[in-house]
């Protein structure tokens, strides 16, 4: 078998799990329920929310929050303060791919 598969949480309780961890790329799967968020930190790579579920709000930098609903990817780079929460009373479910891999992120000089 040449494909890989991986399996990620259907559930409706929260969940962050990391799915994909190899050279090229980082995927976590994130289940929030209302009222939940992930801790306030700066991306540590190029970084892309894929929501499939649920409506997301999004603070980056000092800027004001977004909301952001299923369907939509948002890309953020790196080095951005980011806020995440649900605040709405559907269950919030998205995918992060962080490219490439944080662990092989060289910042580029200019």
């Amino acid at each position: 078998m040449i494909e890989k598969l991986y399996d990620f949480s259907k559930k409706d309780t929260k969940q962050i799990e990391k799915l994909v961890d190899d050279e090229s790329i980082l995927i976590n799967h994130m289940i929030l329920p209302k009222g939940e968020g992930v801790p306030e930190h700066y991306s540590n790579s190029n970084v892309y929310m894929v929501i499939i579920k649920g409506i997301m709000t999004l603070k980056l930098d000092d800027q004001e929050p977004q909301k952001y609903a299923h369907g939509k990817i948002v890309s953020i780079p790196y080095n951005t303060k980011m806020n995440v929460y649900n605040f709405d009373e559907c269950v919030l479910d998205f995918f992060v791919l962080k490219s490439p891999n944080p662990t092989n992120y060289k910042e580029v000089s200019v």
